[in-house]
């Protein structure tokens, strides 16, 4: 029986709001990643070679997306940069990054494994292959602004992940370590693949080499209008299965007795993140660092509930790629995986020291 001391010191106002706290940190983080995404949006779709004014940005975006009836002071020149040129790219840029920081999310939670990211089953290997044989291809074919490149990377990222899948169920291992090690070998052959296209490319190395890299320069509303319903109806989809991840990060046993169908689960969680995947690398090319870092630096934040991390992850995501977006772009339209890389990594490693230390995040 407790003790009147006990009873006194869980009652005491401290523990109360240490607890409102850990209750509120979530809606916090959630709200101050909403506005950053707006910051982002209007930074993005203003600041480049034609500065366009915060005020202008605003009062183009009121009008044209919400049907505001604003004294419009500003040019036409300025509403079609805002809403044909700058506002496709940074949609696509958060449309992108959520995608892989919710695939990411996923894939860490189904592999129980904190290295896990987007591409640890061969869906990097297997996109850029498909788009190095469509540069060699010497037949141009455009459906809807879509090439043969981004086509045969989107099909590359899912043909690659479906034969990890259906090798890794063959295996002797336990299914996640098999799973694991047949996405690396897989990874290993296609990338050996890609390396032969590059050789065999010439002149449109250079081609490969912008997939590669990553860049959202050719972005239009129509690839956007492409790439965003599978992205949000997989993000989504992933979402809704929060409760499958939280009960497979306990073990598989642990899952199945809470009622859980683990492989069922399993196949469909690994089918939407791969689609997920699939469909941002075909218009993004190949970014690193979002899918594997922004669900840990989540996860340090709010613990490591899917139903938090999967949402917050995606507010995540979104807003870091966008801001890398716009770094990319007032450098001189260098590759937007070299700024994640670089203004990423860095904060990462404060992160893990900071844990390491012992310090409250």
């Amino acid at each position: 029986m407790a003790t009147r001391q006990e009873v006194v010191a869980v009652d005491s106002p401290r523990v109360w709001r240490a607890a409102a706290g850990l209750r509120s940190r979530p809606v916090v983080i959630a709200l101050l990643g909403i506005g950053a995404l707006v910051v982002a949006l209007v930074l993005g779709v203003g600041m480049g070679s034609v500065a366009i004014v915060p005020g202008e940005t605003i009062g183009i975006l009121g009008h044209r997306l919400l049907g505001l009836d604003i004294a419009g002071r500003w040019s036409e020149a300025s509403e079609t940069i805002v809403m044909d040129l700058r506002l496709p790219r940074v949609l696509t840029a958060m449309i992108v990054g959520t995608g892989l920081a919710v695939a990411g999310a996923t894939f860490q939670g189904l592999l129980r494994n904190p290295l896990a990211d987007p591409y640890v089953l061969g869906t990097a290997s297997g996109a850029a292959l498909g788009a190095a044989i469509a540069v060699l291809i010497p037949v141009r074919i455009v459906v809807l602004e879509f090439g043969l490149l981004h086509g045969f990377a989107f099909i590359g990222a899912l043909a690659a992940v479906y034969t990890v899948y259906r090798l890794a169920h063959s295996g002797g291992l336990a299914p996640l370590t098999s799973l694991l090690l047949t996405g690396y070998a897989v990874g290993s052959l296609l990338a050996a693949g890609l390396a032969m296209a590059m050789y065999l490319s010439g002149a449109a190395l250079n081609q490969i080499f912008s997939y590669l890299l990553g860049g959202f320069d050719g972005s239009s509303w129509v690839r956007l209008a492409g790439a965003a319903p599978l992205i949000i109806l997989g993000g989504t989809a992933i979402m809704l299965r929060a409760r499958s991840i939280n009960g497979m990060l306990l073990g598989e046993e642990t899952a199945g007795h809470l009622g859980i169908d683990v492989p069922r689960e399993r196949a469909i969680l690994l089918a939407l993140a791969s689609l997920v995947t699939a469909a941002a690398v075909a218009v993004s090319g190949l970014i690193g660092f979002v899918g594997l870092v922004v669900p840990h630096v989540v996860r340090m934040l709010v613990g490591p509930s899917a139903r938090l991390v999967l949402p917050l992850s995606a507010i995540g995501g979104a807003a870091l790629l966008t801001f890398a977006d716009l770094a990319a772009r007032m450098l001189g339209e260098i590759p937007v995986g070299v700024v994640t890389a670089v203004i990423g990594a860095p904060f990462f490693l404060v992160l893990l020291r900071r844990v390491r230390a012992g310090y409250e995040l």
